[in-house]
């Protein structure tokens, strides 16, 4: 049985989230509830409550919106089309299918099946979500004569930069990265590897001073993977919730159960 993570065990304890000055929370959930669901379900007005209780410190807690980071991506440079598009994992190709459809800059997507994973420790891996290994999902891309690596977030930039320094070395002069958001701190070491195109570029150091995460994290057991163990949601870690949210983490931690419960009623409680 999955121990409750009501109380974190000491793997869990070791990833303690300090409380940004500025908190962004990417709106990847309303209008998949909505479509799913609804705008007269449950599930619709609860996920509305939670948006409405997120956003009551304005000044700390930032909603991003999905429409105005590709306006502002596109705005900053067209590009002719790639030979090749890489979007990592799910999100990333979602991204990368999108962008398509207003600019015709990726025709041809592929997608790469990676993570970032807790190692128990403190620290996380990139591991492979395929039975191919990094490196043989990349094989092909010898004679690419233009690349582009598309992803959704740029937080601490591993797994981009782990994916660009997998590249042969001639490939990698002919790639180019995006990602729809990021932090600013983060960039530089990207840049150093290959130009990107980033939509949104938050100012400050990561965790101590701004923060990122998708809101269907909050509610659904996908964002917080962990070697050898099930996947959390981020209300799974209420220390989190507290350090993002005080003054009423009690109150979205009580939403985000009851949402989940209606978006992934056979998860285990």
């Amino acid at each position: 049985m999955e121990r409750r993570q009501d109380s974190p065990g000491p793997a869990d304890t070791a990833y303690a989230a300090p409380t940004p000055q500025v908190f962004y929370i990417h709106d990847d959930l309303s209008d998949e509830v909505r479509h799913t669901y609804g705008e007269q379900s449950v599930a619709y007005q609860l996920t509305r409550e939670l948006f409405t209780l997120v956003r009551r410190d304005p000044q700390r807690v930032v909603v991003l919106q999905l429409e105005d980071q590709i306006t502002r991506l596109i705005a900053q440079g067209s590009h002719a089309p790639f030979a090749m598009s890489i979007g990592i994992g799910q999100a990333g190709e979602r991204v990368a299918r999108q962008l398509h459809q207003r600019t015709g800059w990726f025709p041809v997507v592929c997608r790469v099946d990676v993570s970032r994973e807790e190692d128990g420790r403190g620290g996380y891996s990139l591991v492979s979500l395929s039975p191919q290994p990094l490196a043989a999902q990349l094989q092909g891309l010898e004679t690419c004569v233009a690349l582009a690596v598309v992803d959704d977030t740029v937080f601490s930039g591993l797994t981009m930069r782990t994916i660009l320094q997998a590249l042969p070395p001639a490939v990698l002069a002919r790639t180019h990265a995006f990602c729809l958001r990021g932090v600013a701190e983060s960039r530089s070491s990207i840049q150093a590897l290959c130009p990107i195109s980033m939509g949104f570029a938050a100012l400050g150091r990561i965790l101590d001073e701004v923060s990122f995460i998708n809101a269907a994290g909050l509610v659904q057991r996908i964002s917080i993977r962990r070697a050898g163990q099930p996947a959390l949601a981020f209300f799974d870690r209420p220390e989190w919730i507290r350090a993002w949210f005080p003054g009423h983490a009690d109150e979205v931690m009580a939403l985000c159960r009851r949402l989940h419960a209606l978006l992934e009623p056979d998860s285990p409680p």
